[in-house]
């Protein structure tokens, strides 16, 4: 019997962080599944599916646990998967306007109210060309519900971008 893990990883960002994990997981006869890594700072956070046979999990997890000699911190967690879901569609959302707080919450607020599920979201602060004011940029990718109506959701994050004075581009992707 396999098991699905999801594991996070979290330390100082250096050489051989993502070696360190994939040995312990091949070690332990774990298959990589799907990730998420990037630097932030000067940190290093990784998100990571892993199935394995259960037989190994305890060791598994024992061994990622002692990476904390090498600076990382370790979670693991059994994957339990996605009850069965209503039909989704899928949109993304690019947004860039001059960086301040609160734009990350009014956006998110408005997509929860909606059943909306952010399914992966990346941004980042940029100096603008010419005036180097703070620029924030991001990048969504949108599970939508077949109960919202997509051009109803279009006009509020329309509305919302005029709100924040940020520029945004929304499109459904199937």
């Amino acid at each position: 019997m396999h098991v699905p893990l999801v594991i996070t990883v979290i330390g100082k960002d250096r050489p051989g962080l993502v070696e360190s994990v994939a040995r312990v997981v091949a070690e332990h006869g774990g298959n990589w599944r799907e990730s998420r890594m990037c630097r932030l700072g000067g940190e290093f956070a990784g998100l990571l599916r892993v199935d394995l046979a259960k037989t190994n999990q305890a060791a598994l997890e024992a061994a990622l646990r002692d990476l904390k000699h090498h600076g990382l911190t370790v979670q693991v967690q059994v994957d339990r998967g996605a009850a069965a879901a209503p039909p989704l569609r899928l949109a993304r959302l690019e947004l860039v306007g001059q960086d301040r707080p609160g734009i990350v919450q009014q956006i998110s607020a408005a997509f929860a109210v909606h059943g909306v599920n952010v399914e992966e979201f990346r941004s980042e602060c940029i100096s603008a060309p010419m005036s180097g004011e703070m620029l924030f940029l991001a990048n969504l990718t949108l599970r939508i519900p077949a109960t919202c109506a997509l051009a109803d959701l279009r006009r509020e994050v329309e509305k919302l971008a005029n709100d924040l004075m940020v520029e945004v581009e929304f499109e459904a992707l199937d």
